[in-house]
């Protein structure tokens, strides 16, 4: 199983429909609020090089946005 984190704010629209589909699929992940979490909010940007949220970590990839295609496909669905 995959190790999947998705760091998301609770006012983003689009991270709530990512973690909608997550949970539609069975897939288990980590929220990371990243407007509490400063460290993780650091993490996010260093990590992926943007600012704006949803991202989510797939096993080390990092998919910006709620690219359904793309994180299918990592995950294997």
């Amino acid at each position: 199983m995959s190790k999947v984190r998705v760091f998301s704010t609770p006012s983003c629209p689009y991270c709530v429909t990512l973690k909608e589909f997550l949970k539609e699929q069975k897939v288990e992940f980590e929220d990371v609020n990243v407007a509490e979490n400063a460290e993780a909010r650091e993490e996010m940007i260093k990590k992926s090089d943007q600012m704006e949220v949803p991202v989510v970590d797939i096993d080390g990839e990092f998919v910006v946005g709620f690219n359904k295609e793309k994180i299918t496909k990592l995950l294997n669905l």
